[in-house]
C-alpha cells in the first residue's frame, strides 16, 4: 500500500508503459496545437525564512519574442519577454509536471511558475504538506518579487494550479479542501470500508504520521492545524481561482467533510484503467463546489499520461479550463464541455460506468 505513484517513478517506466486507447491527432483537440507565442524561461531562487530558511527554486516559463517556430520543443532561456498581451494568468505546479506540456500551454498566453525539486514520495508523510506550501510560497514571491525583467507580466491575482499523480494531490490540496485529522487517524491501522475500497498498489495511504502525530503536527505548524471545527486550515490562497488535479488522491486525508470545503472550480482528469480511478471518482462526488468537472480517459492507465497523444490532450484541457476561468475566454468553455467530450470515443463525461 505504500508504493507512491509519481511522475518521478513513472519516468523510469516509460519504456514499458503503453498507453491504451485510440491515437487521434491533435486536430480533434484544437488547443493542443501551439499558440502564437514563443516561450522563454528563467530560474529564480528564494528562501522561506518562515520555514527554517528552506530553499525554494522556481522555474518560470513566459511568452517571449524571437525568431523561430512557436511549436519548438525548447524554451529560450532568458529570452526577451513578449509584453503584447500582458499581464498573463499564472499557472502553478511542480517542475516535474511542467516538463510534460508547459510549452504548449504557455504559448497560448500564460506564465507558468513551477517549483524545482518537488519529487515523488512513496508514502504520505511531511512532503504532502511541504510541497503545497512550496507552491504557495512560489506564488507569493513570483507575485511580489518576479524574476528580473518579468515585472508586470504576471497576473498573480488570476492563478491556477495543475498537477498529475503526486502533484495531483498538491493541486487538490489548493482547491480549498481541508485535512480531516480525525478521519485520517481513524483509518490507522484499519481503514473503514469506504477507504479500504479505493486503496490500490498505487496508493500513498500510510499510517506513519499517525504513529508520530505530535511531531508531525508540530512540523505542519499551528497556523494550519489550529481549528474550531476539527478540520485543518486549507492549504490555498484566494488568488488561486481554479485547480486541475489529474490522477491524484487524498480521500483518506480530506474525507467527506474536508472535501465539502472545496470552493472554486475544479477540473479532474483520470484514466479509467488507472489504479486510482475509484478514489478520483469518490473525491469528485464529494467536492463542495458546484463548478466541478470530471473527464475520464477511457482505457488510459496511470502511466499512460506520459505517452503520446495524452500529454497533448491534457494541454488542450489545461488551456481551455484556465483560459476560461483565469483569462476571461468565454469561448473556451466549449472545449471542456459535455458536448465536446461526447464527440470523442476515448472520453467519458463524469464517472465512467463502462460500456
Amino acid at each position: 500500500m505504500n508504493r507512491m505513484r509519481s511522475l518521478g517513478t513513472m519516468g523510469s517506466l516509460l519504456l514499458i508503459l503503453v498507453a491504451c486507447g485510440p491515437t487521434q491527432g491533435s486536430s480533434t483537440y484544437p488547443l493542443a496545437e501551439s499558440g502564437p507565442f514563443q516561450v522563454g524561461m528563467r530560474t529564480v531562487r528564494y528562501v522561506d525564512e518562515s520555514r527554517g530558511g528552506r530553499q525554494v527554486s522556481v522555474t518560470v516559463w513566459y511568452p517571449a519574442v524571437g525568431p523561430g517556430d512557436p511549436s519548438s520543443t525548447d524554451a529560450a532561456r532568458d529570452a526577451e519577454p513578449d509584453r503584447s498581451a500582458e499581464p498573463y494568468p499564472l499557472i502553478l505546479a511542480s517542475t516535474r509536471m511542467a516538463d510534460t506540456r508547459e510549452l504548449n500551454v504557455v504559448s497560448h498566453g500564460f506564465v507558468w511558475a513551477s517549483v524545482d525539486g518537488i519529487n515523488s514520495y512513496f508514502a504520505f508523510y511531511e512532503a504532502a504538506i511541504d510541497q503545497p506550501l512550496d507552491i504557495l510560497f512560489a506564488l507569493d514571491h513570483v507575485a511580489s518579487n518576479p524574476p528580473e525583467g518579468l515585472e508586470g507580466m504576471i497576473d498573480a491575482e488570476n492563478s491556477g494550479t495543475i498537477g498529475y499523480s503526486f502533484d495531483g494531490f498538491n493541486s487538490l490540496a489548493m482547491s480549498g479542501a481541508r485535512i480531516d485529522p480525525e478521519y485520517y487517524l481513524a483509518q490507522c491501522p484499519t481503514p473503514d470500508a469506504t477507504t479500504e475500497a479505493i486503496l490500490s498498489d498505487l496508493s500513498a495511504f500510510n499510517c506513519g504520521p499517525a504513529r508520530q502525530w505530535d511531531s508531525f503536527s508540530a512540523h505542519v505548524g499551528e497556523s494550519i492545524t489550529a481549528s474550531e471545527d476539527g478540520l485543518w486550515q486549507p492549504l490555498t490562497d484566494p488568488r488561486i481561482r481554479a485547480v486541475m488535479p489529474m490522477a491524484g488522491e487524498g480521500w483518506w486525508l480530506f474525507s467527506e467533510r474536508g472535501l465539502a470545503a472545496v470552493d472554486r472550480p475544479v477540473l479532474m482528469i483520470v484514466g479509467t484503467e488507472d489504479g486510482l480511478y475509484d478514489e478520483n471518482a469518490l473525491i469528485y462526488e464529494h467536492l463542495g463546489t458546484s463548478d466541478r468537472t470530471l473527464i475520464s480517459f477511457v482505457g488510459m492507465t496511470h502511466g499512460g499520461m506520459l505517452n503520446f497523444p495524452y500529454p497533448e490532450r491534457m494541454a488542450h484541457f489545461a488551456v481551455a479550463f484556465f483560459g476560461y476561468h483565469l483569462g476571461g475566454r468565454g469561448d473556451y468553455a466549449a472545449y471542456f464541455s459535455q458536448e465536446f467530450v461526447g464527440q470523442h470515443d476515448e472520453l467519458a463525461w463524469g464517472v465512467y460506468e463502462g460500456n
